[in-house]
């Protein structure tokens, strides 16, 4: 259990823990990840036999990760202390675990099977935000979990460990899941029941603070959704752009479509290659900072693909192609005295020289970029180098 000044709850999830564990016929410690208490938490938990481990990192993922590394269990329980949850129901959650899954998801919800009691949840939780997120985090990431967010869940310890989970905060439950999905660990389901919390004070969260830093996770977490999926939608738009500059003009319906079509969607094609090559770097970094698990094959073979040479190649060669377009324009200006020339075929050939060259240029940057993401870096070498005079420890 996470804890940051919980004396009103703490006794009562001990409690009901030791009763979960003793119904469930498991052996198995209670241990409280304790994130600096002021109010005595610690000495609740030692009175009532639960081990006390101090994180001195602060935050709700650092809590966690910091419990979860001094368990010693091969399964892990976790929940918070505010008696929201009902830690003597914990049997289903064990059973599961012991069938094979590495992760077991609670769910509140009542559509998964689960219940939420009168003044256990806001009203802004339970028609907007779970379910909105609940539904992003199925579709970014093809899972039939119905409680994206339920904090009472169980899993194998070592399971979680092998994801190396990276963040810090209220995030850390999210990146779970999701890490959990990315690679391939078997997921499962259990309904509960949502209590009101026994405290008297405010709870930690801030519904639209955290709620918008789990939307920006999950986000950071699925760029094939935020800018490989528009941009492949703006290339084709782009494409017709590129094709109606060799075509005089176009009737669709009612519309004669003319030049300042072919501004829009030329510019539209840009803003799109840029959008792709974005999320070719979010791909690339998550993948080097093992924040993200890229799963798709395309995504792989082109990796395999990439190497900076190649890419500085391609922009040069897209590059030339716009200057030499560029150079004929200018070309067939001098061959009129560089007087007035027929307006309309000159803009067209310079607006094709402009953004081939922005796009020769926009390669060129992505893979300079994208050799830097690349680059292998050595871990620190500790205890191999001799510590500075102020961090030299004189033992007496």
């Amino acid at each position: 259990m996470p804890c940051l000044n919980e004396a009103e709850t703490l006794a009562s999830c001990i409690r009901m823990a030791q009763q979960g564990l003793q119904q469930a016929g498991v052996a198995g410690e209670i241990l409280i990840a304790d994130n600096g208490s002021t109010d005595g938490s610690q000495s609740i938990a030692e009175s009532l036999n639960a081990r006390v481990v101090a994180i001195q990192q602060k935050g709700y993922g650092e809590a966690l990760r910091g419990g979860i590394e001094a368990a010693l269990g091969d399964y892990i329980i976790m929940a918070d202390s505010d008696e929201s949850y009902d830690f003597t129901k914990i049997a289903p959650f064990i059973e599961k675990l012991q069938a094979g899954h590495d992760l077991v998801m609670g769910c509140r919800m009542p559509w998964g099977g689960g219940k939420v009691l009168p003044g256990a949840m806001p009203w802004k939780h339970f028609w907007i935000g779970n379910p909105a997120l609940t539904l992003l985090g199925k579709i970014f990431f093809r899972t039939r979990l119905n409680d994206f967010h339920c904090g009472l869940r169980g899993f194998r310890r070592k399971a979680i460990l092998d994801l190396h989970l990276q963040t810090t905060g209220m995030e850390f439950a999210t990146e779970m899941i999701m890490q959990a999905v990315l690679s391939n660990l078997s997921l499962a389901e259990v309904p509960i029941t949502l209590h009101p919390d026994g405290r008297s004070r405010p709870p930690h969260l801030r519904s639209w603070r955290d709620g918008w830093r789990h939307l920006r996770f999950m986000l950071l977490f699925a760029p094939a959704w935020i800018f490989i999926l528009p941009a492949g939608l703006g290339l084709l738009g782009g494409l017709l752009g590129i094709a109606l500059i060799f075509l005089k003009e176009i009737n669709l319906a009612n519309a004669r479509l003319t030049i300042g079509t072919q501004v829009v969607t030329l510019f539209l094609f840009l803003f799109s290659y840029m959008a792709l090559t974005s999320g070719f770097l979010a791909k690339l970094y998550g993948k080097t900072t093992g924040l993200l698990i890229p799963r798709d094959r395309i995504f792989s073979q082109l990796l395999a693909l990439f190497s900076l040479e190649r890419g500085l190649f391609i922009g040069i060669c897209i590059m030339a192609g716009g200057i030499s377009v560029f150079l004929h324009s200018i070309w067939i200006w001098s061959e009129a005295g560089f007087r007035n020339i027929p307006m309309e075929p000159n803009i067209q050939n310079l607006l094709l020289a402009m953004i081939l060259i922005a796009v020769g240029f926009n390669t060129l940057l992505t893979s300079f970029l994208a050799g830097i993401i690349s680059l292998p870096i050595a871990k620190p070498l500790r205890g191999l180098l001799q510590p500075s005079e102020d961090e030299q420890v004189i033992n007496p």
